[in-house]
């Protein structure tokens, strides 16, 4: 007989669950019969007593069979099936250019994404701002546009580790969202349901991150990788700098065109090339198309350089009911903010230090972000041309260019900017965009 409250009792008292114990509780999880006091209770449980490697292999694996899982083989891909997922940061659209990068050397990309909430942009709220396009098709016609353009990025459906969706929400009113055990199965249940071969996690750092500290960022990311291998899927992890915003743009259609500029090479920021690079490189010599780093690179180059990968990224837009000239014309379709004016400095000196997060929270504020699930987004607002750190700004230097839809978002957002960035009398050292790479062994 199945008791909840037995299970409960093990964790709490620092007992190793059986994966029987850890089964029966997500399927109850799953079909109702276990109450949100008993999730909070275990959840609680684990976020004091933690979960042994194994536990937490289980965990992963019982919420990713709590619903369908996504199978290839029998479309005979010539192909590995691989992914990205990022902890999210501010100006973080590295999979806009990932997928079809990837695609175009060889990989099959099912991404399964998520939209924004607080101060992270979701990358399905980015591809929303494109008119027509779906990020939900059926699940054939996302294996059409897999099998046939080798990407296409969509939202999680319902019936897609749906254990994991309940466990969260009882989690996010319960003070457990930052048990690394927890947060590893919630992240893994969904990209184990997707029928990877290959998983690369880009695990954030710095003031826009979503672990507080270095250490914790370091602790995710070796826990995700050692538990992604234990349930069946090649993964590493990289540890990335998110100390200021990663790309020019932070905003949904504005992230989207600079995804597209970049794909085109009229504009490639350096750090978000960097590790847009760093991700694909591991994701190509973990899926075997290419042997090492200079060679994985020098693919990838090539794919940017033909052209080939913009191609790719214009035929997924299309196949799932984007325009069909979006490529081309893309500032045709992604209407500007009626409202783009620069913020200054109060001083002069050296940007020392940026509140990426307060940067994440004025794009909110301006209409481009959640604070809750069910909010409207505003596609067109958002920041850009950024300063960066180190660099030597007077008063008539721009912080950043602020996209809003009236005057009184405007001053709202411009006092959030400059709030959110310190004038220092000298420059501080350089952070590296990619701090580790964490393999399995």
């Amino acid at each position: 007989m199945f008791l909840p409250q037995e299970i409960i009792r093990k964790k709490r008292d620092g007992v190793m669950l059986s994966q029987q114990d850890i089964q029966q509780f997500v399927a109850g999880i799953t079909d109702n019969s276990v109450a949100d006091s008993q999730i909070a209770a275990l959840a609680m449980a684990i976020y004091f007593n933690g979960m042994e490697l194994e536990e937490n292999v289980h965990l992963a694996l019982a919420m990713r069979d709590s619903g369908r899982r996504m199978h290839w083989k029998d479309l005979n891909l010539p192909g590995p099936i691989v992914d990205k997922h990022s902890t999210g940061g501010v100006g973080d659209v590295v999979s806009l250019m990932l997928g079809p990068m990837v695609a175009a050397c060889g990989g099959f990309v099912p991404m399964i994404s998520g939209r924004g909430l607080g101060h992270t942009g979701g990358t399905l709220d980015k591809l929303s701002a494109v008119p027509g396009y779906n990020p939900f098709p059926d699940p054939e016609l996302f294996r059409k546009v897999v099998k046939e353009v080798g990407v296409a990025i969509i939202g999680q459906t319902s019936d897609l580790a749906p254990a994991d969706r309940r466990f969260y929400a009882t989690r996010d009113v319960t003070a457990t969202v930052e048990s690394i055990a927890l947060i590893t199965a919630s992240i893994l249940s969904k990209k184990l349901a997707a029928g990877l071969d290959v998983l690369v996690m880009d695990v954030k750092a710095g003031s826009g991150a979503f672990m507080p500290t270095m250490q914790k960022s370091i602790e995710l990311a070796e826990r995700i990788v050692k538990v992604g291998n234990g349930a069946g899927v090649a993964t590493t992890a990289l540890i990335t700098e998110m100390s200021q915003p990663l790309a020019s743009t932070a905003g949904n259609s504005i992230e989207t065109r600079e995804a597209v500029r970049y794909l085109k090479g009229d504009e490639r920021n350096p750090r978000l090339h960097e590790v847009t690079m760093a991700l694909c490189a591991q994701m190509l010599i973990g899926g075997k198309l290419a042997s090492d780093e200079a060679d994985a690179r020098a693919k990838l180059q090539a794919a940017l350089d033909s052209g080939r990968a913009a191609e790719i990224f214009g035929r997924m837009v299309t196949a799932l009911g984007g325009p069909a000239d979006f490529l081309e014309n893309y500032d045709r379709h992604l209407a500007p903010a009626p409202i783009v004016r620069p913020v200054f400095a109060d001083k002069t000196g050296f940007v020392g230090a940026m509140d990426t997060r307060g940067i994440g929270m004025a794009v909110c504020a301006l209409g481009g972000g959640r604070r809750l699930a069910s909010d409207e987004l505003d596609f067109r607002v958002g920041l850009s041309q950024f300063v960066e750190l180190g660099q030597n700004i007077s008063k008539d230097t721009p912080l950043m260019m602020i996209h809003a839809a009236d005057e009184a978002s405007f001053e709202d957002a411009a006092r959030r900017v400059k709030a959110a960035i310190r004038i220092d009398e000298i420059a501080p050292a350089t952070l590296p965009q990619v701090y580790q790479i964490i393999r399995g062994e």
